[in-house]
């Protein structure tokens, strides 16, 4: 993995860290939130994809428009998960699983489909980050999964898992095999998003408004770091960085988010959750 590469997907995961604590904030807004972010994230990337369009940065195929429909429905579905998810259970719940379990799953996507080699370093590095990861969610107490709140927070989490992993296959496919540029890739699926999501908004629309109240700031905040997250790990994929590799680096988002609830929310860090972070920093440097 190259320093660019690294640099792109660390960027990327302080990046994502920081959009979900702020869709947190706006759980409550569900899918009318998840429709008015991706009509911001349309817009503020509407002139770059423009260019690359202008310019023949893609040329459209049969399967490019396969994967990017799929690649769009697949992040609709994440994105519905992650937001009732964070309705039912906690950020430190709810996140975590679905960052642990999307990389698993994804990875081993990579080596069936995709046809990358697993390396027992890069094994390690995974094993490492998902340990890392149980240890920041539970601080060491394993109990906590056993509480009614935290067993939804399981079940919403691993179902956005899930959903990570399809469409990191999906779109790891599409830059890599495909040649799709990233920034088309991600703006084409958000577009695909705003087409299944605008039958519900248009029959929901007093809804939705009410939903939104005081949640617009947050949803232009959420339009603009969202995209730009993936895109730079879209990025690092295109510059030939394997999605085994890609994928659990991403989790360092995790780490990050723990931070910012050490240093911005003044959350207790605890012994077990400082462990976490550090045996999460050694599979990065394994992988």
């Amino acid at each position: 993995m190259s320093f660019l590469s690294l640099a792109l997907v660390v960027l990327a995961a302080f990046i994502h860290a920081t959009w979900n604590l702020l869709a947190k904030r706006a759980a409550s807004a569900g899918p009318a939130f998840v429709f008015f972010y991706t009509v911001a994230a349309c817009v503020f990337y509407l002139p770059w994809v423009a260019y690359l369009l202008a310019s023949g940065a893609f040329d459209w195929s049969l399967p490019a428009a396969i994967c990017i429909v799929l690649g769009g429905a697949l992040h609709l579905a994440y994105s519905l998960c992650l937001q009732r998810g964070y309705q039912v259970a906690d950020l430190s719940v709810v996140y975590p699983i679905a960052r642990g379990s999307g990389p698993m799953l994804s990875t081993v996507g990579a080596f069936l489909l995709l046809g990358e080699q697993p390396t027992a370093a890069g094994l390690s590095g995974l094993v490492a980050i998902v340990a890392g990861i149980v240890l920041i969610s539970t601080q060491g107490n394993f109990t906590k999964f056993r509480q009614p709140e935290s067993q939804r927070g399981v079940r919403w989490g691993t179902a956005t898992g899930s959903m990570i992993a399809g469409y990191t296959v999906v779109d790891g496919y599409g830059v890599k095999t495909l040649g799709i540029h990233p920034v088309v890739l991600d703006w084409c699926a958000n577009v695909v998003r705003l087409a299944m999501l605008l039958p519900w908004v248009l029959a929901h629309r007093r809804q939705s408004v009410e939903l939104m109240k005081n949640h617009w700031l947050l949803a232009i905040a959420v339009g603009a770091l969202s995209p730009l997250s993936y895109i730079l790990v879209l990025w690092a994929l295109q510059l030939g960085t394997p999605l085994s590799v890609v994928a659990p680096v991403r989790e360092m988002s995790m780490m990050v988010g723990a931070l910012f609830g050490i240093l911005i929310l003044r959350e207790r860090a605890g012994p077990w959750r400082i462990i976490g972070c550090l045996i999460l920093v050694i599979g990065v440097a394994l992988l």
